[in-house]
Formats: C-alpha cells, structure tokens, sequence
C-alpha cells in the first residue's frame, strides 16, 4: 500500500507529462503482477461499485475523532473532499502500522466490505485506518467511496506500461480493451511480450478526432481529406469473432444485450470483421435527436414498445479488422472500400454507411457545415485520405469541424467547491435565466475559465454567501456568462422545463449587468432548433 501511496503522491505533486510516466515506469517496473494489475485498474478509471456508504463513514470518522457531526461537516465544506477530511481528522495510527502490498489490501480488506453487516464494515474500517497513515488513509479512502482519481490520463498509464515492458504503446492499448480482471495473470499476459489474443470479443482503441481550431482550408489541398457528418450517438465497435456478435462502446461497456437490432447485423457479417460507427435512433429514413437515444441507454430489459418507438442503427464509419486481419495500419481510402463491400453484402437496413460529402472546395463545404442542425447532426468530420486508424486523440489526420454552440447570458445563482485540487475553491457553479422577476435555474457548468477568473469568482463567493446549504452557497445573483451548450429538450424534470446538453462557461461577461441576462422565454425559443440536435 505505501508504494501505490507513494505512487499517488508523485502523480499528484506534478504537472509533467515526464515525471509522471517516470513515476508510473518506475512502479511498473518494481511492483508485484498482482499489485501493478490492480495499480492498471484504479489508474485508467476502472472501479468497483462503492462498497460502504459515505454517510457512513463519515459518521464512524467522526465518531473516532471525536468530532461533532456539524463540525465534521464544517471542515467537509472547507476541504471539499470527504475522504481527505476523513485522513486529517483521524487520530494518530497505533504503532502496529504494516505494509501489506496493493493487492491485500484491496482483496483482502476492500472487496469483502460488501458483504459484511454494518457493525463488521465499521470494525473493519477503523481497524484499517488505524493501520495506515494519513497518506495512505487519503487514498485508502478514495477507494472506499469509489472516487480514486488522480492526474493521469489513461493514454499516460498505456505509455508507462510500454515503456515498462518494451512493448508497442498500441499493443498495450489493444489488451487494456474491454473487459478484464486484475489479477497477476492478467497483468503478466498484459506484458508478455509473445502474449496472443484469447478473447474473441475485445475492440480497439478508438481514433478521436482533433477540433479544428481556424479554417480547415489550413489543413491543405482539398483533395487530400475526405468530409463526411459527424452524428451525435454513441460511439461503438460492432465485433463478429468466432460466431458471436459484441457490440462495445467507447466507454468499454459491453452494450450487445441493449441492442439486439446490432446482434442481427452481426450475424450478417463474416467472422473476423470489426466495425467502428455510431449508434443513432433512426426511424423512417431519419436520425432522431439524441434525447431519443437516452430513453434506451442504461436499460438491460427492452419492451416491445421501446423497441419500436426508438429503434436503433450502426451509422458504420470504418473497417478495423477484415477476415481476421488487423487493418488499421492501411489507407482510409483502402479501408472505406472495404467497408462499402461489408455492408454492402451485409444486406441490412440497420447498419448504414456513414455518407461521403463530396466537395471540391472549403467554401463549399462550409455551406454545408451551415445546415448541421437542420440534418440532426453535430458538424463534418475530416479524414485525411492516407491516414491510419490510430490510437486516441493524435492530432493531424482526422478533424471534427462541429457547428457553433447554442449559446444565453445566463446568471451565477450558487456554487459548490470542486474536487481533488480544486477542493479548496468554488469551482462547481449553477446558473440561471429570468421568468419574470424570479432567476430558475437553467445549467450546471463546471468548466470554461481561466486559473485566474476562477480565483476571482471564488472570492465573489465567499463574500457574497446569501445562504448556505450543506456544500453549496447561494450567491447574491450578480456576475452574469456565456454558457454555450450542444442541445436543448423538453424536460418535464427540471423546474425551467429545458434539459440543456453539454453545458460550458464560453466567458465571464463582465459588460452585463444581472437584468441584461436572457430569459427564459428566449431559452425555450431554442427548443425548435435543439429537436433536430
């Protein structure tokens, strides 16, 4: 455990890309298979499902310290983390401290919780804590709750293990795919440098496109990129190995059993085929706007009805694997001409190919970037003719040129400190719209400004504090922004009647006074716009 702390600290204390693969390389490099493979999950976002209540343990911290409930609560809010309040507050460790590796812990201590009645998870807490110190408590804690994070991203934690093991970065990416369990044999097969694929279901890592900063004619010649839409669902991989059909989305989440319209289609395909596109609702020749998609997202058990009120369709983008081959390393010109044949011979109505937009110059396909949201789709995406898939976001072969954001002037009515280092400023902020006299809260945007305007607001907070509740403060309501937002719908569970998606801080307008914030009338105004979105 002291050597993942340690791990966490020098992730933590550092800004640079080099010292933390350093750091990471490091670990790797020294730390037992079963504790780098548990080390792999926590650092790339795996977690499991939170194993003890944070009202609980907030309570049997409290109840060790000696601390009262409210001023528990007081020093929560001044923190902004409940598992770092926890480790500061906690009496000093006995003096039997041991050093068990990452992998007890979490087998032996962590997982088990569970499955214990409340009077064993509290005995089994205390008892850690007092065992660890306060470094480790943090992020013995931060396990607990199931809000492990830390400053890596996961292309940094595939960078350390190659690095580790001399492996291909994109070979690491690949096994890292889909799912998998920590355990030493994981992680030895992970590093393995004659290790061969077994499971037939496991995707690749998805190429993610680069926004287009200026105007793409800065890319180049025209004839060199090929234009198509960007549609707006979900990210997937369509995979047909060994007679079995998985349908995986980009957040590695095995979705085949959500959409038994995409098993059909995989039944379609010859084996060995791997497929990246977009699930879109699709009914009557058209794209539904994504509000639609959502209604079936997370259900494991479709009605009838559902089925047909909100069918679904692979939108097919690329082909990645063709007879069993990996093809990702050819053209994309070459790629898409196998694509069109797999489709094509497919023969289904649920799975599309992604059109081509034929243009001959920039300006032309601008005019046609123009009418994005009247087709239901986000803006054009741009792929060089030669280029590879690759792995991640890798600047310089595929673009997404997305259509400008709804945007309102909107009012800062509360906020709420943020997390991890952020955890000592007011970072979380809600806003609101004018209907009539009264501000209804309109979007929550947690992002947008600068180191600098943060501090500002943040002092604006806490100066101006009308009431508190628990974590969040109402504020005078007086600094008004730009919020930008990719869609709008009706939504009968918000007190405004508008759901917005995506919703940013685009600046801080400090040339506006409250009053001249828009209303809420002119929100829903937007609404005709947001359906085709």
């Amino acid at each position: 455990m002291k050597a993942f702390t340690d791990l966490f600290t020098a992730l933590d204390e550092t800004t640079k890309t080099g010292e933390k693969v350093n750091a990471l390389v490091r670990y790797f490099t020294t730390a037992p298979a079963a504790d780098a493979a548990w080390a792999v999950y926590f650092l790339s976002g795996r977690k499991p499902r939170r194993l003890v209540a944070s009202n609980r343990l907030r309570a049997w911290a409290g109840e060790l310290a000696g601390v009262p409930e409210w001023l528990f609560d007081e020093c929560r809010d001044a923190v902004g983390d409940t598992a770092e309040t926890i480790a500061l507050l906690l009496p000093a460790p006995s003096d039997g401290m041991t050093d068990q590796p990452l992998a007890g812990w979490v087998e032996g201590r962590l997982l088990p919780l569970r499955n214990m009645p409340e009077a064993d998870q509290r005995a089994a807490v205390a008892a850690a804590w007092s065992e660890l110190d306060a470094p480790q408590r943090f992020v013995w804690n931060k396990l607990l709750t199931g809000e492990f994070r830390v400053g890596v991203s996961h292309l940094l934690v595939t960078r350390a293990v190659a690095k580790a093991s001399g492996l291909p970065a994109e070979a690491v990416a690949h096994r890292l795919m889909g799912e998998w369990e920590p355990t030493a044999a994981f992680y030895t097969g992970l590093v393995a440098t004659d290790g061969g694929e077994t499971d037939l279901s496991r995707p690749y890592p998805f190429f993610l496109a680069s926004p287009v900063d200026d105007d793409p004619a800065g890319l180049g010649p025209p004839a060199d990129w090929r234009a198509e839409w960007k549609w707006d669902g979900i990210r997937s991989e369509l995979v047909r190995r060994g007679g079995q059909t998985f349908v995986w989305s980009r957040g590695e989440e095995l979705v085949t059993e959500r959409y038994p319209e995409l098993a059909r289609v995989g039944a379609a395909l010859p084996d060995g085929t791997v497929i990246d596109g977009e699930i879109l609702p699709w009914k009557a020749g058209a794209v539904l706007p994504f509000a639609h998609l959502q209604k079936r997202i997370g259900r494991k058990t479709l009605g009838k009805k559902l089925l047909q009120d909100v069918p679904v369709v692979m939108m097919a983008y690329d082909l990645l694997e063709d007879a069993g081959v990996d093809i990702r390393d050819i053209s994309l010109d070459r790629r898409r001409e196998l694509l069109e044949e797999r489709v094509a011979a497919a023969g289904s109505p649920d799975l599309l190919l992604s059109p081509r937009l034929p243009f001959e110059a920039w300006e032309s396909l601008a005019e046609q970037r123009r009418v994005s949201r009247d087709r239901g789709v986000e803006g054009i995406m741009l792929k060089r003719a030669d280029s590879p898939y690759r792995v991640g976001r890798v600047r310089g072969d595929w673009w997404k040129w997305k259509i400008e954001p709804f945007t309102i002037d909107a009012v800062l009515i509360y906020a709420q400190a943020g997390h991890g280092k952020r955890s000592g400023l007011y970072t979380d902020y809600t806003f609101g719209v004018w209907a009539g006299d009264a501000l209804v809260t309109v979007a929550k945007a947690y992002s947008g400004l600068t180191d600098a305007e943060i501090r500002q607001v943040d002092a604006f907070v806490r100066r101006n504090t009308i009431e508190k509740f628990g974590p969040v403060r109402t504020v005078k309501p007086e600094l008004v922004f730009e919020l930008g937002f990719e869609g709008i719908q009706a939504s009968p569970r918000h007190k405004s009647g508008i759901a917005v998606r995506f919703p940013r801080i685009l600046r801080w307008r400090t040339d506006k006074a409250p009053k001249d914030a828009d209303s809420l009338e002119h929100v829903k105004s937007l609404l005709a716009a947001g359906e085709k979105s």
